[in-house]
């Protein structure tokens, strides 16, 4: 730096002055912002919450026709000592109930999920020599994760049985897990059918017949089992016995016991049904039952694509369904997403718009376009780097790039009219870029930065090489 600017107290911003250096390199760079810009935001995958896994399993366990004190006496404690001995743990917590045990472990943030759940799944299969052998079920691990929350719910309804529902639903169900975007499909609302026995206490006490004696025959009778293998010319063949029940029929039929070669039937002593399970819920559409189908999506892929198809999909199927079945959507994160990102394209539009408007009659066309001109810029830079990161368009990001909106606009006018300023000074077009950009280059950065970090903290990177390079376009442009 010479003497003459020593005495001035003139400073230069390196970025600035490398893009004012070179001024082919920072066109193309420019050009080439804009089209891999447009073409990352073109392909970025959108949703509407951020993929993110909270740092906490849940472990149920189920044990019925025990009481709370039982529970944590044989399900609760023998598992958390366990899970006591896992490094990253931060907090522990319990809770016994009747015939139900739920174990909420906390881990520390910077303890990867997939690691967390495997070693909880360790400390469980450690602890299963402790748990009671007559368990119905081995405890359930579950995490809590974003990704698993469903993007849309289908209702299907009318006047039909729960059977016929349950069928229609589970044909959609297949045409839609076909599509490359979605994970999964859950059925809700549809009952269970169970075969229910109802057994007469006082015919078994007469013919002398107990519960071990039902349980074991109907066991023995309802399976499928292999009877070796057969060669017939020269061909080897696998026989298997196929002995499961077809209808309710063959249940009633089944010989519980046989003494002094008089066969007891099950029909005998208990009246067998093929019906539903016990209701837990009801859910109706106006005077119609209903079942109903939550989507979810495959975590990485973009929710406006996969909503996209599986409307369509929906609407090509209609065609092999009953014409009276009712088929509705709701609970579509899709609306709300393409509403965020409609807002903030408007924004951007609108700004651009707005700022040229305002500056025309202040700073002139030439310096009002080049503060619309870092508007598109600095955005496409920060979707192009969050979509090289791996990162989503999700409602946190949105909200950022909108919060980013603003600071940008106004600290492009900063740069501009402090440029102009030193230009009427009697620094030439060069000169007065340099100097002017950094004298206020890094007290804009350093507000931006933090603003940005205090509201919204993915915002960070975005705002921040959005505040780099708005610098290149238009000290550059400027100068020419």
């Amino acid at each position: 730096m010479s003497t003459q600017k020593i005495k001035e107290k003139l400073r230069e911003f390196g970025l600035t002055s490398l893009a004012v250096d070179n001024a082919t390199s920072v066109f193309i760079l420019t050009a080439m912002i804009f089209l891999f810009g447009l073409r990352s935001y073109n392909s970025m995958p959108k949703e509407q919450y951020p993929d993110a896994s909270f740092p906490t399993v849940y472990i149920n366990t189920p044990y019925f026709g025990n009481s709370a004190a039982e529970i944590e006496n044989l399900i609760s404690r023998p598992i958390e000592k366990e899970i006591q001995s896992i490094t990253g743990l931060k907090n522990l917590q319990s809770t016994s109930m009747q015939d139900y045990s739920v174990i909420t472990a906390e881990f520390n943030t910077d303890l990867e999920m997939e690691d967390a759940l495997r070693k909880v799944k360790d400390a469980i299969d450690r602890a299963k020599s402790e748990l009671p052998n007559d368990l119905d079920q081995d405890p359930l691990v579950l995490e809590v994760n974003t990704a698993e929350i469903p993007i849309m719910t289908i209702n299907m309804s009318g006047q039909f049985s729960m059977d016929q529902l349950r069928t229609y639903a589970e044909f959609m169900e297949d045409k839609i897990e076909e599509i490359d975007e979605v994970s999964g499909v859950n059925i809700k609302g549809a009952l269970e059918r169970e075969v229910r026995i109802d057994v007469d206490l006082h015919k078994m006490q007469a013919l002398q017949v107990t519960f071990n004696d039902l349980e074991n025959a109907i066991a023995s009778e309802n399976m499928n089992m292999s009877a070796g293998e057969i060669i017939n010319n020269d061909f080897r063949r696998a026989v298997r016995v196929m002995g499961q029940f077809e209808d309710v029929d063959e249940i009633r039929n089944v010989i519980v016991k046989s003494e002094n070669q008089r066969p007891i039937y099950l029909k005998n002593i208990a009246n067998t049904t093929y019906g539903f399970q016990d209701r837990t819920s009801y859910a109706r559409s106006g005077s119609s039952p209903v079942v109903s189908l939550d989507v979810i999506k495959r975590k990485g892929e973009n929710l406006l694509d996969a909503s996209d198809k599986i409307k369509a999909l929906v609407e090509e199927t209609r065609v092999n369904l009953p014409e009276s079945l009712n088929i509705s959507i709701f609970n579509d994160q899709s609306v709300y997403t393409r509403n965020e990102v409609s807002n903030l394209e408007n924004s951007i539009i609108s700004g651009i718009i707005l700022v040229v408007l305002v500056l025309l009659f202040f700073l002139g066309l030439r310096n009002a376009m080049f503060v619309g001109l870092a508007i598109p810029l600095s955005m496409l830079t920060a979707i192009m780097w969050l979509s090289l990161t791996g990162v989503t368009m999700n409602m946190v990001v949105l909200f950022a790039l909108i919060l980013a909106l603003g600071l940008l606009v106004d600290n492009a006018i900063v740069v501009v009219e402090n440029i102009y300023r030193y230009m009427q000074l009697g620094y030439n077009g060069r000169d007065a870029a340099k100097y002017a950009t950094g004298e206020v280059a890094l007290p804009i950065i350093a507000s931006t930065a933090t603003t940005l970090a205090a509201f919204v903290p993915l915002a960070f990177w975005p705002g921040l090489m959005g505040e780099f390079m708005k610098y290149l376009p238009i000290t550059l442009i400027i100068v020419l």
